[in-house]
């Protein structure tokens, strides 16, 4: 169908493979309900998914009913700059000139052809909900974390009866509807006085604050998993789950369109020859760096645990290099295999694997559950220690990693928890609960699923109200007039 039939999506992701990945996952599933998707971010994240994709990010893709397409805009940033990718200064540049290159990205579109009918965006971007409701836009936002950490934000935003703990010393554990008791280790850090990062606390306080603006609250979610949660939030809060947001779940005819910051490396061909359930796969995300220390009581863990393994390890920012001791790459060479990074969708999936290592960030989380693979969780900071405690006690799918010495996980820890997860007393416990999830999620998903219902709700409701499609004029990025028309046939 032509682009100008289609009722028109921008997909707005913040520039983090923890946001793009199930922001890009949704435009997918959308454009195959039959609409026309835009998904954008910043020019500098559309570079890294062109080099990682081998350009896919820079065509109009056919898919399913509808089609999608990229475009992306300026932060303004200097690549040359050391200081580009520090995430005080991003969030700076973002919401200084985020609002201008996003309306003027909307002003494109409709002089392009396309006018926005609704514009979907994710937390750490707050002003790009006022920016479209300003235009007269319909706005949704994709909650790109657990249903049970939105409710700790909320209430921490919006109930000043309930005490928070203001360090992980401190006594105070938080009761909150729908949850089991949080211990200031399993409260997201962004909400103790110690969090570091400032800049995030503010800007989710910030999206708390308009987000009533959103027509719906998506979430990378299921109701099955988060089912408490979501009930008790009614009355103050109406979440939508459409997860899980994944590619072997879809049924789209594009999965080769993929979120990815950087290339992934050919890993597959070496899980295929090993035997069924007998490799660890090791993985922190992209954001989590280890201090010397750490990593190298993790590599004596994994060592000393005798299981093969794949571990993912990101070299720290403006280096080349693991950091993994020398020692460790010799003596495992035989039964192990380290990677820059991997399609860890693909590698969770694959019978190979045993237990996932993971930082329990929610995508990694999500992927885990829906690939039915226990995990030894081992999270260091946000919205991960919550994660955890889920995962271990909620969901019991893994164990915990326990830090001895400081903040520090020993070696010994590491074995224990590998062992515990792969060959322990409840091993086969905790495979049988992700194979629950595993089977839980794909019901979910599938036609007629609690998620599939919900994304098609919304997709009914982008075409109803595109039949007056929205066409807006911008003078020096500022949103000045709004009209409406009827979509042509």
């Amino acid at each position: 169908m032509e682009e100008a039939k289609l009722a028109h999506v921008l997909v707005v992701a913040f520039p983090s493979q923890g946001h793009v990945n199930p922001v890009l996952r949704l435009a997918k599933r959308l454009a195959s309900k039959g609409l026309l998707v835009t998904f954008s971010s910043t020019e500098e994240a559309g570079l890294m998914m062109r080099k990682a994709t081998d350009n896919k990010a820079s065509t109009s893709i056919p898919i399913g009913k509808g089609k999608m397409r990229f475009e992306f805009f300026s932060d303004d940033h200097d690549l040359n700059d050391p200081n580009h990718t520090d995430l005080d200064a991003l969030m700076e540049r973002l919401e200084k000139n985020g609002p201008k290159a996003m309306a003027d990205l909307i002003d494109r579109q409709a002089k392009e052809g396309r006018p926005v009918s609704c514009v979907i965006t994710n937390p750490f971007l707050p002003w790009a909900l006022d920016v479209a409701t300003d235009a007269g836009i319909q706005a949704g936002l994709l909650w790109v974390q657990s249903c049970a950490v939105f409710t700790a934000y909320y209430h921490y935003c919006n109930d000043p009866t309930i005490k928070y703990p203001a360090t992980l010393e401190s006594e105070i554990s938080v009761e909150l509807p729908g949850m089991p008791v949080l211990a200031p280790a399993d409260i997201p850090s962004f909400m103790l006085e110690t969090n570091p990062y400032k800049s995030l606390t503010d800007v989710i306080v910030n999206q708390f604050k308009n987000i009533k603006k959103a027509s719906w609250v998506l979430v990378e979610s299921f109701m099955e998993l988060e089912r408490p949660i979501i009930e008790a939030l009614e009355g103050k809060a109406s979440l939508l789950p459409i997860g899980p947001l994944l590619k072997s779940l879809q049924d789209v005819e594009s999965n080769t369109i993929r979120g990815d910051l950087w290339k992934s490396a050919d890993c597959i061909e070496w899980l295929d020859s090993h035997e069924p359930g007998s490799v660890v796969y090791v993985s922190l995300g992209s954001v989590v760096v280890l201090d010397k220390e750490q990593l190298e009581e993790m590599a004596w863990g994994i060592k000393n645990s005798g299981r093969k393994f794949l571990w993912v390890v990101r070299p720290a920012p403006n280096e080349n290099e693991t950091g993994l001791p020398e020692w460790f790459l010799k003596e495992t060479a035989e039964r192990g295999m380290v990677v820059p990074w991997c399609p860890q969708d693909e590698v969770l999936l694959h019978p190979s694997v045993a237990c996932f290592f993971t930082h329990c960030g929610w995508n990694s989380s999500m992927e885990s559950l829906c690939s039915g693979v226990p995990v030894v969780g081992f999270p260091q900071w946000g919205d991960q220690v919550t994660n955890a405690k889920f995962l271990a006690d909620v969901f019991g799918v893994g164990v915990r990693v326990k830090a001895d010495r400081g903040s520090l996980a020993s070696r010994e820890e590491v074995e224990r928890c590998i062992s515990e997860v792969v060959g322990g007393p409840r091993a086969e416990e905790m495979k049988k609960m992700a194979m629950k999830w595993k089977e839980a999620a794909a019901e979910a998903v599938s036609v007629g699923g609690s998620s599939d219902r919900n994304i098609q709700a919304v997709v009914d409701d982008v075409k109803q109200k595109a039949a007056n499609l929205h066409v807006i004029k911008v003078d020096n990025g500022v949103i000045n007039e709004v009209c409406t028309g009827p979509l042509s046939n």
